[in-house]
């Protein structure tokens, strides 16, 4: 058995989890292990030994997303990035006992949210995020019905005009994170009072307008994942693959907001029409 740190760029994807008609990150992971021999897509379900660390929704990215998969020794990371797409890049590896199990192994999962917020005030979210921190039933902040309990570590720390709202449990029940964000959002903007977020705690269902909605995906990012004595192994060439890649994609991303800073500058405040 092998466990593989993956790196990927959600925005493409509908979620990690394979679907029939639509492109999933484990879809193309699948595609990959079939297309090195480690599995027959037409013979098995999925790959032998199989599991991964967590679902993340559509959008959502990851700089540590774990999969584990019996597989030869040369199934490295970087025999694995020459079958994936760009969009995912394996970059560390560890040998794992042959009864591991990549999503109950996992003991604790950290995400971190990126709000843009240069006009939020810090004090105030730090404030909401003082109030979410802690062992709650979260009920009022995810879809889910079962599973609501969670002792969550939460955190809150400027990066210029982004807030990084930083969150870690053993696990997370659906959308959390994301509500946590918005909540966090709506203390700081002063549009709602820190006591919102403790009314979201309370046993009472608290949905529609006095709800907590859930933020955009885009900005949501699965960090890590912990296995106590499972130590992974850089890979040097599939790390510098995956920086690669995602290095002309901050490029990319950077000359697209110089030209939609341009495009509102519609309004005669265009440095380049004078």
């Amino acid at each position: 058995m092998r466990a593989f740190r993956l790196a990927y760029d959600g925005r493409p994807f509908h979620g990690f989890q394979r679907q029939p008609t639509v492109p999933t990150v484990e879809g193309r992971l699948f595609d990959a292990f079939d297309s090195l021999g480690v599995f027959d897509r037409d013979d098995r379900h999925r790959p032998p030994g199989y599991a991964a660390a967590g679902r993340t929704d559509a959008g959502v990215s990851a700089t540590a997303q774990t999969v584990a998969v019996e597989c030869p020794e040369w199934c490295t990371p970087r025999a694995l990035n020459g079958e994936l797409p760009a969009d995912v890049r394996a970059w560390a590896s560890a040998p794992v006992p042959a009864d591991f199990h990549a999503t109950h192994d996992a003991t604790r999962r950290a995400y971190a949210y990126h709000l843009y917020a240069p006009d939020l005030d810090d004090e105030r979210a730090r404030a909401a995020a003082a109030i979410l921190r802690g062992e709650h039933d979260f009920h009022n902040l995810t879809t889910d019905e079962t599973g609501t309990v969670r002792d969550l570590s939460v955190g809150v720390a400027r990066d210029g005009d982004f807030l990084r709202i930083h969150a870690a449990a053993d696990g997370f029940p659906r959308h959390l994170v994301r509500r946590i964000a918005s909540v966090v959002r709506g203390v700081a903007a002063g549009n709602r009072p820190p006591e919102w977020a403790s009314r979201l705690l309370e046993p009472d269902p608290l949905d529609g307008p006095d709800g907590a909605p859930t933020a955009a995906p885009d900005p949501l990012i699965l960090t890590d994942v912990s296995y106590p004595g499972v130590a992974f192994e850089r890979d040097s060439e599939a790390a510098a693959s995956a920086a690669d890649v995602f290095g002309d994609r901050r490029r990319d991303a950077l000359v697209r907001a110089r030209v939609f800073d341009r495009l509102a500058g519609v309004d005669g405040t265009d440095p380049d029409t004078n």
